[in-house]
């Protein structure tokens, strides 16, 4: 990772002049406060609950409690737009509607997440910790697999952010809901009692972690969220779902590619950041391009010290004839380029001098840039783990 002169305060501005406005350019230093974004991360448990007292018969399953709608409340039963009131105490109220029946699928332990279910105040520290939090559980010869619940407006990145850090190989089930705890559409309490019947059953190990909504599972590299407001929201698009879950049946129809290497160690990816330190991740953003779009933006984030930029194209990944400039300008400066669609589905094959971001979604190809990048400081590392990776191949 390349240094970066003004971390410690970079925020994604708009223009080059913004920054030397604000005291930050290519060849300044800072002494402020570190960004949130890099801010240490706080206390919260990375310790396996106590799990001896169950049903022996059982699996235990842990809930890891990132908040989100499903904890939340509307302003009214009829009103799931506009959230309002104190909402739920935690998962556990949920949790609590769905027994006794739940207590026959498995013994579970809710644990606070390090994620706080908010999209608005979600950081990448925060996703560090989970992360450790993750492996930490996971490691107890006592636990099975853990639920994740959190919300559902950037559930997609964080999964795959988990599916590229997390070194156990034990099931993870991210789950959510669309509607508030009080409506009366609320679609958590299915939601929870599958991704508890799904970590439970233990289909998905060497899965990775996968995104169960809906009746439905995805694999997390691949879900993305495709409306605002209906429960279905959530799709795998071209590759479909990994399979249902109906009632007491679960049906799985594929794995992904990694579920070949069940067993290897080349199962684990590269990216375990119990070897990191959370100022030790890299910066990257994401540019998305347009009719006549501007190089402001990229020059800028170049100009702030950014390790990394993921470019969000038109059709095959193209992008305007001003932004394509500023890209060969910044590659020049050592910033590694990922190139991608913006059109949801298709994959980029080849990127030019940028790195080619197969059929990642932007903000995916981000996660995994920032990975690589806090990784390695070469681009041809970090292309060869978009070729593998990041494209779905690991079998090579």
């Amino acid at each position: 990772m390349k240094p970066f002169a003004c971390r410690a305060r970079f925020v994604p501005l708009l223009s080059a002049a913004a920054l030397v406005a604000a005291g930050c350019s290519s060849g300044s230093s800072s002494s402020s406060s570190p960004a949130s974004s890099t801010t240490a991360p706080s206390s919260v448990s990375t310790e396996a609950p106590d799990m001896s007292g169950g049903n022996a018969q059982l699996p235990n399953v842990v809930i890891l409690d990132g908040g989100g709608t499903i904890t939340s409340t509307a302003l009214g039963p009829a009103d799931y737009i506009h959230y309002g009131g104190d909402g739920l105490s935690g998962i556990s109220e949920v949790l609590e509607r769905i027994r006794p029946e739940i207590d026959e699928v498995a013994n579970l332990s809710i644990v606070d997440g390090a994620i706080p279910g908010s999209s608005a105040s979600t950081v990448i520290s925060q996703l560090f910790e989970m992360s450790l939090q993750l492996d930490g559980i996971l490691a107890s010869e006592e636990v099975d697999a853990v639920v994740v619940n959190t919300g559902t407006n950037i559930m997609e990145e964080i999964a795959y952010w988990a599916d590229l850090t997390v070194q156990s190989d034990k099931p993870v089930v991210f789950t959510g809901s669309m509607r508030q705890a009080n409506t009366y559409s609320f679609d958590g309490e299915a939601n929870l009692f599958n991704a508890i019947r799904l970590a439970a059953s233990g289909v998905t190990a060497c899965f990775g972690t996968v995104v169960l909504m809906n009746d439905e599972f995805f694999a997390a590299r691949e879900v993305t969220k495709t409306n605002a407001w209906a429960t279905d929201t959530f799709s795998g698009l071209e590759f479909g779902a990994l399979g249902v879950v109906n009632g007491y049946e679960i049906h799985t129809v594929r794995a992904p590619a990694r579920h070949t290497l069940c067993g290897a160690p080349e199962w684990k990816t590269p990216f375990d950041l119990s070897t990191k330190k959370v100022e030790d991740l890299a910066q990257a953003e994401i540019v998305y391009s347009y009719v006549e779009a501007s190089a402001v933006p990229i020059e800028a984030l170049v100009a702030a010290g950014v390790d990394g930029i993921v470019t969000a194209g038109h059709g095959a990944g193209g992008i305007s004839s001003a932004q394509s400039a500023a890209r060969q300008a910044g590659i020049a400066e050592g910033v590694v380029f990922v190139s991608t669609t913006r059109t949801g589905t298709g994959a980029i094959y080849e990127g030019g001098d940028a790195v080619p971001g197969y059929d990642l979604t932007p903000q995916k190809a981000r996660d995994l840039l920032q990975l690589a990048l806090t990784f390695t400081d070469d681009p041809a590392q970090v292309k060869a783990w978009f070729d593998t990776i990041g494209k779905g191949d690991y079998s090579g």
